[in-house]
C-alpha cells in the first residue's frame, strides 16, 4: 500500500480539525439549550419583579400597567419630611392593578401639559379616551414603585432629577427631565403640573379635592410621592392639569381624623413622663446642643458648642406637651445637671414611641432652669434660659417632622433681637 503524500495528509488534518470544531459548537449549543431548559423564566434578571401569569394584561398605547401590590401609604412617623395632618403614617394598603398615562395630558412626549381646567373638565378629558381620573392612592403607588420609595427615583431627595424646588407657574414639556420616572416607568410625576384626582380631601374638611404631583420651592417636601394638596374642585389653576388612569377604580380612600390639641401645655407633676425621659437621657454618651439625637431631630442653626455634664447627672424637673401641628404630639422635658463648677440646664424634645421616649434634640438653657413659651404659631416654642449676660430665649421650630434650634435672642426694649 502506498503512503499518502504531504498534500493528502494536510487535507486529512483539515477535515479532522473542521469536524472537531463543529462538534465543539454543537456541544456548546446543547449546553446552552440544556441550561435554558432548566432555568426558571421568572428568575431572569430581565423579568420585572411583579411578573405573574395572572397579570399578563393587554397593553394600552401610551399607558403603563401598574400591577397589584401593597402600598405603604403616606410617611412613617420616623421619616422626614412628612405632613402628619395630611398623610397616613405608612399604612399598608392593598391595591389592584390599573393603567396610568405615561405623561400628563395630552400624554405625548414634548407636549406642554394641559392646565386651567376644573376637576369636572379633567374628568371629561379622560372619559373621551375611555379613561378616568386616578385616585390619590393610585398616583402614589405609580410614583413609589414596588419598593415604596419616598421619591419616584429613590429614597433620597435629588432636586435635579425632576427639576423640583422651583416656584412659579412655568411649565416644562412632557419628558423634559428624562430621568424623572418611577420604577414602573411613569414619567413626570413631579416637577411639572399638579394633577386632579377623583379623591376628595378627607382630612376633617369638606368641599375640597386632592391634587398630586406639582412643584414648589420646597422641593424636598413637595417632590415626595406621598405629598398632597387640597384644591376647590371648581377652581382651575395655571399649574393644575390632568393625568388619566384606566381599569376598575381602586376603592381604598384616605380618611384622616385630625386631632388638634393645645399648642403648648404644661404637665404639672407628670412624673411618669419625666422618668421615661431620664431613662433615655441616661443612655446617652454625650449631651451636646444641636446634635441630632434621633432620625427626626435636626438642628440646622447650631446655637452653642457647649456640652453639658454627664447625661446620668441630668434630672428632669418640668414636662410640657407640644402639638406643633394636627396629629403631631411631642414632649419637652426641662432640667439640669450639676457640672464641676456650675449647673448645666436645658430641654429635651422627644416623642413617645411604644411607651419609651425617643429623644430628638437637646436645647441648652445654660445656667438657668428652662421654661417654655409659645411662639406666634404652634410650630414654634421658645426655650427661656440665662447666662452671665442675663436672660435669653432660643426659638425651637418644628418643620415637616424636623426640629430646628435657632440662636440666642435677647430682650431689647419690647423686642427680642439676635445680639
Amino acid at each position: 500500500m502506498s503512503r499518502p503524500g504531504p498534500a493528502s495528509r494536510g487535507a486529512h488534518r483539515q477535515r479532522v480539525a473542521r469536524a472537531i470544531a463543529v462538534a465543539a459548537v454543537v456541544a456548546a449549543l446543547a449546553a446552552v439549550a440544556c441550561s435554558d431548559a432548566k432555568r426558571d423564566p421568572t428568575q431572569s434578571s430581565q423579568a420585572p419583579p411583579w411578573s405573574s401569569a395572572e397579570e399578563k394584561v393587554a397593553p394600552r398605547p401610551g399607558m403603563v400597567w401598574i400591577p397589584k401590590g401593597t402600598l405603604l401609604a403616606g410617611t412613617p412617623k420616623d421619616r422626614v419630611p412628612r405632613v402628619p395632618d395630611a398623610e397616613l403614617a405608612g399604612d399598608e394598603i392593598a391595591l389592584e392593578g390599573f393603567y396610568i398615562d405615561v405623561y400628563p395630558h395630552p400624554n405625548e412626549p414634548g407636549a406642554i401639559p394641559t392646565t386651567n381646567v376644573t376637576r369636572d373638565v379633567a374628568r371629561e378629558l379622560c372619559e373621551r379616551d375611555q379613561k378616568r381620573l386616578c385616585t390619590e392612592l393610585e398616583i402614589e403607588r405609580a410614583c413609589k414603585g414596588a419598593d415604596n420609595f419616598a421619591y419616584p427615583y429613590g429614597s433620597e431627595y435629588r432636586f435635579d432629577v425632576c427639576g423640583t424646588g422651583k416656584g412659579g407657574d412655568s411649565l416644562t414639556p412632557n419628558g423634559f427631565h428624562a430621568g424623572c420616572a418611577s420604577a414602573f416607568g411613569v414619567h413626570d410625576t413631579h416637577g411639572t403640573v399638579w394633577f386632579w384626582t377623583s379623591s376628595d380631601y378627607a382630612r376633617g374638611t369638606e368641599g375640597l379635592a386632592v391634587v398630586k404631583g406639582g412643584n414648589s420651592q420646597h422641593g424636598e417636601l413637595v417632590g415626595r410621592c406621598a405629598h398632597v394638596r387640597p384644591q376647590k374642585p371648581e377652581t382651575p389653576a395655571p399649574n393644575i392639569g390632568v393625568r388619566c388612569c384606566a381599569g376598575p377604580e381602586n376603592s381604598a380612600k384616605v380618611v384622616l381624623d385630625v386631632a388638634r390639641g393645645t399648642p403648648l401645655q404644661y404637665r404639672r407633676d407628670d412624673t411618669e413622663t419625666a422618668a421615661r425621659f431620664e431613662q433615655s437621657i441616661h443612655a446617652l454618651t454625650e449631651l451636646a446642643e444641636g446634635k441630632s439625637l434621633g432620625a427626626e431631630g435636626e438642628a440646622t442653626h447650631p446655637a452653642s458648642k457647649e456640652t453639658a455634664a454627664l447625661p446620668k447627672e441630668f434630672h428632669v424637673e418640668r414636662v410640657w406637651l407640644w402639638h406643633p401641628l394636627g396629629n403631631e404630639e411631642l414632649y419637652v422635658a426641662g432640667g439640669c445637671a450639676q457640672a464641676s463648677y456650675h449647673k448645666q440646664c436645658g430641654a429635651f424634645v422627644g416623642r413617645d414611641v411604644g411607651g419609651s421616649m425617643r429623644l430628638l434634640v437637646f436645647v441648652s438653657s445654660d445656667r438657668w432652669q428652662p421654661t417654655l413659651g409659645e411662639g406666634e404659631e404652634g410650630r414654634v416654642v421658645h426655650v427661656m434660659g440665662g447666662d452671665d449676660y442675663g436672660a435669653f430665649r432660643k426659638p425651637v421650630a418644628w418643620e415637616w417632622g424636623k426640629v430646628t434650634i435657632f440662636g440666642k435672642e435677647r430682650k431689647k426694649g419690647r423686642r427680642w433681637v439676635v445680639p
